[in-house]
């Protein structure tokens, strides 16, 4: 099997803190890989050492075949990087930002032109094409930061939260867009905080975990490996957890898991229906006040659940801020 993406035994440390260990992912080319954690678990770490904006202490890295940590200048003209917030110059048109970009990458002056007004096509952006950027709602400097990725025609596409803070539409737009780019071909290295997200786009999924591989697998297989039904409980504000969670020992499939900060306590079930009324008869005899409960097929919210025991992952805080980094970056 050809890998677009290829990484091997990655390893990041800050001083007596351990970002990254031991990480490996490959991404079939063509594909796409959603790299799930909870907050500060390594992801956006790993996009930066893969993007070569980021020097490891440990392991290779091999994108489209070129080996980033011997030839960063080689890899970075196969990759596109689309980070979390939009880098659009704001005193530009959209044409113009794209044209700049082209021109960056040594395009003639015509075709960079006609590369950037393909881009604005290919994105929606035409009647926008030549507004000032800093006009445009964030679904739109949206787009047009992933236009900018794509100038290159890069075989590998990596996307750090590209979602993040936009409205429905503009991501029901930006997953149109990388439906449309995998389906042409190309490579996508993909962060989310949006399980939905991952779901419906990722072919593979990778979860780390304090700078460690978790589980990987496909959504399904995912799921699959969480068991059956999941029953979850919701406790009267200010309830003890503990007894609903001895309880649901007794009736269910493994350990409880108790959400941080939340009055829900869920375990695996065989019998769904069945086992809920057991469930409840056994917590009202042990005097716990139950307001809600439900029943239902893992989804990837049970998964990162089962595996990290935190909710969903949201922006990552262990990790150094960019301005922290910038004198790592591969030359």
């Amino acid at each position: 099997m050809s890998f677009a993406v290829e990484v091997l035994g990655l390893s990041k440390t800050y001083g007596k803190v351990t970002v990254l260990d031991d990480v490996d992912l490959q991404i079939p080319a063509g594909t796409v890989m959603g790299l799930l954690g909870p907050n500060g678990a390594g992801k956006t770490t790993t996009v930066r050492i893969v993007t070569t904006l980021l020097r490891p202490c440990a392991g290779t890295v091999r994108v489209a075949g070129i080996d980033v940590l011997r030839d960063p200048a080689g890899a970075r003209k196969r990759i596109g990087l689309s980070g979390q917030y939009a880098a659009v110059d704001a005193n530009l048109s959209g044409y113009e930002n794209l044209r700049m970009v082209a021109r960056l990458y040594g395009m003639s002056t015509r075709g960079a032109a006609a590369r950037a007004e393909e881009l604005l096509a290919i994105l929606g952006l035409e009647q926008a094409a030549h507004r000032r950027a800093g006009t445009y709602s964030g679904g739109m400097a949206r787009r047009l930061d992933l236009a900018g990725a794509l100038v290159a025609r890069p075989a590998v596409v990596v996307l750090d939260e590209p979602t993040t803070g936009l409205d429905p539409r503009g991501r029901l737009d930006m997953w149109r867009v990388i439906g449309e780019l995998v389906d042409d071909g190309t490579t996508v290295l993909l962060t989310t905080q949006y399980l939905e997200e991952a779901d419906l786009l990722a072919d593979r999924i990778t979860v780390i975990d304090r700078g460690r591989v978790i589980a990987r697998g496909s959504a399904d297989e995912l799921k699959t490996s969480i068991g059956g039904d999941r029953l979850t409980v919701t406790l009267a504000a200010g309830q003890d957890v503990a007894p609903a969670r001895r309880v649901l020992a007794q009736v269910g499939v493994g350990e409880p898991i108790h959400e941080p900060g939340t009055d829900r306590v869920s375990v695996v079930v065989g019998d769904g229906s069945r086992t809920m009324v057991e469930a409840l008869r056994r917590l009202d005899d042990a005097g716990v006040c139950v307001v809600d409960a439900e029943v239902h097929r893992p989804s990837l919210d049970d998964v990162f659940l089962s595996l990290t025991g935190t909710p969903a992952p949201d922006a990552d805080t262990r990790e150094p801020a960019t301005d922290d980094v910038q004198e790592e970056i591969m030359s």
